[in-house]
């Protein structure tokens, strides 16, 4: 069933700045190691920027999440536009691509210490907006793990399928590199095929909870720890 217009008026709310922020911030990060490797064609885009403005795709950063969200979807999916990349620029590329690829899930990763910090002034708000914006930082802090461990998923064109092909020696990078143009059928495939074939037999078939929930979980509460917010 749907969401009732006042739930998914509250839950765009406390949804919104952390996936546009989750999202554009991750391309941020990609343009910005890039260009201090020698690569600047993502500055002279004007694509090194923390304003998420610069990064949005409407479907992929907002009818496609917000579609998610009014199915009352299990999961939130999205993306911006690819920051462009000329691996040929970089001063060592096979090296500094495996940099530019881990940026994005690191800039994650950052925002998601930095949502837990921000728990502790939660308690200096009002009332009427200390629960919202907990419910904003919490979405933060799982939206953001969730989009690292998701990007270093070892599939061409994610993040960690690039970091991996940054590792293997160059014969065995070249071929494994050619998965990336069936690499958004899989990543499709992952997140939508199993779950539709487990509603047809009866059983939980989410490949990518069973993949990512207990790293999720880990990485939280480390998290929570470093911020204080945890034993």
């Amino acid at each position: 069933m749907g969401l009732d217009l006042g739930t998914l008026l509250y839950q765009i709310s406390v949804w919104l700045i952390p996936s546009i922020l989750a999202i554009t911030l991750h391309e941020a990060a990609h343009g910005w190691v890039a260009w201090k490797l020698g690569d600047d064609t993502a500055k002279q885009m004007g694509r090194v920027s923390f304003n998420p403005f610069v990064h949005i795709d409407r479907f992929g950063t907002l009818v496609l999440p917000g579609l998610l969200l009014l199915m009352s979807a299990p999961f939130l999916f999205g993306y911006a536009k690819p920051v462009p990349v000329n691996v040929n620029r970089l001063e060592q590329p096979k090296r500094d691509m495996i940099w530019v690829a881990a940026a994005g899930p690191g800039m994650n990763l950052l925002m998601a210490f930095i949502a837990a910090l921000l728990f502790h002034t939660v308690t200096l708000f009002p009332d009427s907006v200390d629960f919202w914006l907990a419910h904003n930082l919490n979405n933060a802090l799982l939206l953001n793990i969730v989009l690292a461990l998701f990007n270093m998923l070892p599939i061409p064109p994610l993040d960690g399928g690039r970091v991996l092909t940054g590792l293997l020696p160059l014969p065995l990078a070249r071929q494994f590199a050619q998965i990336e143009r069936y690499g958004m059928l899989i990543i499709i495939g992952l997140i939508a095929l199993p779950p539709l074939i487990g509603q047809q037999i009866g059983a939980n078939l989410n490949v990518l909870g069973w993949i990512l929930t207990g790293p999720l979980l880990y990485v939280r509460d480390v998290i929570l720890m470093m911020a204080g917010l945890g034993s």
